[in-house]
């Protein structure tokens, strides 16, 4: 079973999440399924120092970090195609709010990269899962907002106001603890807080650990 894990830089105040991104990696290879790592090929938002939350000047890579996280083995994410995989994880990380789609900065007027919403779009439609964690939730109800026949049920958590602007892009949102999950079962998708509320890397893993084993249970059937 092929699982994209789909990364969007290195760090979690402008890329991916990495304690998301490796505990699933950890998650779905102890699912005995086959990762495939992916990334926009695009410049970051912006760049920020993480010990002091100051923003440089310089420009990096969403790609080019990404494969950080993953070893180097990473695609293009405009060269994948929904035919060569089984399930679609989205770990979270403000890099999922600005640099597969612009949450960030334009909150429920937000748009998504094109073929980050190509690639959710033709696996939903081919009935195969896509799992979203933390703050990626945000990125699904930008891409089906205005679908009348696609209303993503979906959680980060209790946080009112993001889920408030959740609901104004069209999904449903449904409160949910960090270790739990929330799955629509009509759409297929599968999302957790995770550092929306998780305290502690243990949370964190369990919540984690609960939507990889999830959507490799439906993408099984």
């Amino acid at each position: 079973m092929k699982i994209g894990i789909v990364l969007s830089g290195c760090g979690v105040k402008d890329g991916s999440e990495i304690h998301e991104s490796v505990l699933t990696l950890l998650a779905v290879r102890k699912n005995s399924a086959d990762p495939v790592f992916m990334a926009p090929d695009v410049n970051q938002l912006d760049v920020i120092n993480h010990p002091t939350d100051e923003t440089s000047p310089e420009k990096r890579n969403v790609l080019a970090e990404s494969a950080r996280i993953s070893r180097g083995n990473i695609n293009d994410i405009k060269e994948a195609r929904e035919k060569d995989l089984d399930a679609l994880i989205f770990p979270g990380g403000y890099g999922a709010a600005k640099n597969l789609c612009d949450f960030a900065v334009n909150g429920e007027n937000c748009t998504v990269n094109p073929d980050v919403s190509r690639l959710i779009y033709d696996m939903h439609k081919a009935g195969k899962p896509v799992g979203f964690i933390c703050i990626a939730p945000v990125i699904c109800a930008a891409v089906f907002r205005g679908d009348p026949g696609v209303k993503p049920k979906l959680t980060i958590g209790t946080d009112s106001n993001t889920a408030a602007k959740l609901e104004k892009m069209g999904a449903k949102h449904v409160s949910c603890q960090v270790t739990d999950i929330c799955v629509d079962e009509k759409n297929l998708f599968v999302s957790t807080p995770a550092y929306m509320l998780a305290q502690c890397i243990t949370e964190l893993e369990k919540g984690i650990s609960n939507l990889v084993a999830t959507v490799v249970k439906i993408a099984s059937k």
